[in-house]
């Protein structure tokens, strides 16, 4: 591994090419999305392996407790937190199906599904993400260049230009983190 100068460098590196790639206005339509089904009652399901299920429980934790503003909570659930469905449709199914089963118990249209994966491949995520279609949820997806599989079943991809995860990650948190916050101002702000 480099030192951490260059490791420094190569986040940098990684995040003036989310600046200079420009998802402005796909980041927009995912903030609209994202208000007009809270805004509406409708849930936000989100979901990811490993790190993105990490990401996937920071998106929640900002918007059901609070990102910047004292406001009500948000309708956000991150799928794969319950570890008795996690470990029982797991142990008598498939992994591969469990974030779609949850997607059809708690999704509606009108929903949103905020569909993560590094490198737009995951199984789980992409069956996810054709269960929300077919339940008329709009499908967020944040990913790696390119969005892999996940970006045919996307309404609004949101995809890191980069192939190294640790940058796709990094730049995963600027993108969420500025959602949370605009997510906020505008429900907030209509209150």
């Amino acid at each position: 591994m480099a030192g951490l100068q260059d490791y420094l460098q190569t986040s940098i590196d990684g995040l003036a090419s989310l600046r200079d790639y420009d998802l402005s206005t796909k980041v927009e339509q995912a903030v609209d999305a994202i208000v007009t089904a809270l805004g509406a009652g409708k849930p936000m399901l989100v979901c990811g392996n490993g790190g993105s299920a990490a990401d996937a429980q920071h998106i929640a934790g900002e918007l059901v407790g609070r990102f910047l503003r004292e406001r009500k909570a948000y309708n956000v659930i991150a799928l794969g937190t319950d570890t008795s469905v996690v470990t029982a449709w797991s142990n008598d199914y498939s992994f591969d199906s469990l974030y779609a089963r949850q997607v059809e118990a708690h999704g509606s249209a009108g929903a949103v599904l905020f569909a993560i994966s590094t490198s737009g491949n995951s199984k789980n995520v992409i069956a996810a993400a054709e269960t929300a279609r077919q339940l008329g949820m709009t499908v967020i997806a944040l990913t790696g260049e390119g969005g892999g599989k996940l970006a045919p079943l996307s309404d609004v991809l949101l995809d890191v230009p980069s192939r190294f995860t640790p940058v796709i990650q990094q730049g995963h948190l600027c993108l969420y983190h500025y959602i949370c916050g605009a997510v906020e101002d505008r429900l907030a702000g209509a209150a």
